[in-house]
């Protein structure tokens, strides 16, 4: 099950990021990224990482090492929910 969701991820991610153009004229600008990367094709960058991000995800879903990630993500977190 992880490798369908894995290579379902890695192929939707690519696809984000191969067809920005694309996802822009359907979804239109995010005023985040035209305000935060400050140039005119602000929103083709936040498409090609939300894309990059998907695929990463994708990755460690395919490899089974999202678990170990996610714990290590949230550790500070958990850390501190322990100390109490």
């Amino acid at each position: 099950m992880f490798v369908i969701f894995g290579v379902l991820g890695i192929a939707i991610g690519a696809a984000i990021v191969i067809k920005s153009e694309a996802m822009l004229e359907a979804f239109g600008r995010i005023q985040f990224f035209e305000d935060k990367l400050g140039m005119e094709g602000g929103s083709r960058l936040g498409y090609k990482l939300i894309g990059l991000a998907v695929t990463f995800i994708g990755i460690l879903t395919l490899t089974g090492l999202i678990d170990s990630f996610m714990l290590w993500i949230l550790s500070p977190l958990l850390r501190y929910s322990r100390m109490e």
